[in-house]
């Protein structure tokens, strides 16, 4: 899967898989506080695929979302480079009813790991109801270790 967004059955199939990977991912989130819960599932390039859900805190800042949860986890495992995530999230008890963007946070960290730098960001409401970006769509202009070389 890439940011060609080429329409072949494979494609499909991994786009429909990532999706319901985060809608499930949602499940564990950590949410006492916003009840809103969200679930990342980010694809390697070597095909693995991680998942992550977001877990708050009573300190804010402490918190952390669904998306650099989901890196994290991969980075953990030796993993470095990623085509694509697809991040699913709304209220706790209750199917997503809008689009959950990655934050400005989660943009860079995924920038940092893109393959490419680039990456394909699917957010769905569900496995049907879903928009496509690139990376760098959502995130024009970075700043990424190239430009620190």
């Amino acid at each position: 899967m890439r940011t060609d967004r080429v329409n072949t059955g494979e494609t499909d199939r991994m786009k429909q898989k990532l999706i319901q990977m985060a809608l499930d991912a949602r499940r564990g989130a950590y949410a006492p506080y916003s009840h809103y819960q969200v679930g990342a599932a980010l694809l390697a390039d070597d095909g693995g695929v991680f998942t992550g859900c977001n877990v708050e805190n009573a300190s804010y800042g402490a918190s952390c979302c669904a998306e650099r949860a989901a890196v994290f986890r991969a980075v953990g495992e030796g993993k470095r480079r990623f085509l694509a995530i697809a991040v699913a999230g709304g209220m706790e008890g209750r199917e997503p009813v809008e689009y959950a963007r990655p934050c400005g946070i989660c943009r860079q960290v995924l920038r940092e790991f893109a393959a490419g730098n680039d990456m394909t960001v699917i957010v769905a409401k569900s496995a049907g109801d879903y928009e496509e970006y690139s990376l760098s769509e959502l995130l024009p202009n970075s700043f990424g270790g190239e430009s620190i070389q």
